[in-house]
């Protein structure tokens, strides 16, 4: 299936506008801010670690279930990237990653995990508008369809959802193998 043949009335014009601002300097910061997610993520994972926050293992397992699903949905989709459709070639595209489209990878994990920091409200503020740039990049890139997007976006939030509402047997779970593994420090003997 290919969201663009099905929904094309939704995809073309958002390539359109997304193509409108297009720039050699926007290029390279979108190309650069789509990988940020491999500092970012561990960053909070590590902020949380250091708040004494259990739920950074909820949040951990999170993004690794999160990953997996879309990775499994991708092969079963196998939508083309619209950065190698030939009837694309006019949207703005720098490179083109390997791989299938739908859902968006980067969606699908980022969604989700801003529940994971509620109590810390500006960390939650500033993830949120830093996942918006992303999601927008993925597209704005021609890396993805706008519609690969918003379904990688709605299963994360639904599937971040049911992990944060099972977050404290996951926490109990995987905290106690965790500390089984890696005795206390004396810097985090209270976690």
């Amino acid at each position: 299936m290919i969201l663009l043949q099905v929904l094309p009335v939704i995809n073309d014009p958002v390539f359109r506008a997304v193509g409108a601002i297009a720039s050699s300097l926007l290029n390279t910061m979108m190309g650069y801010w789509a990988e940020s997610f491999l500092v970012v993520l561990p960053l909070i994972g590590i902020y949380l670690f250091f708040k004494k926050d259990r739920d950074v293992f909820s949040y951990a397992f999170a993004v690794v279930a999160l990953l997996v699903i879309a990775e499994i949905l991708k092969d079963i989709f196998m939508e083309p990237r619209p950065c190698t459709v030939s009837s694309l070639s006019w949207i703005n595209h720098v490179g083109c990653e390997s791989g299938f489209s739908f859902p968006s990878n980067h969606a699908t994990v980022l969604t989700g995990l801003f529940v994971f920091m509620k109590q810390y409200r500006r960390l939650q503020a500033l993830y949120v508008i830093w996942m918006l740039v992303t999601l927008f990049g993925r597209v704005y890139l021609g890396q993805h369809y706008f519609t690969d997007v918003v379904a990688g976006a709605v299963l994360s939030i639904v599937i971040g959802a049911i992990i944060y509402m099972k977050r404290q047997s996951i926490n109990k779970t995987l905290g106690g193998i965790f500390f089984s593994v890696v005795k206390p420090l004396p810097f985090i003997k209270d976690f």
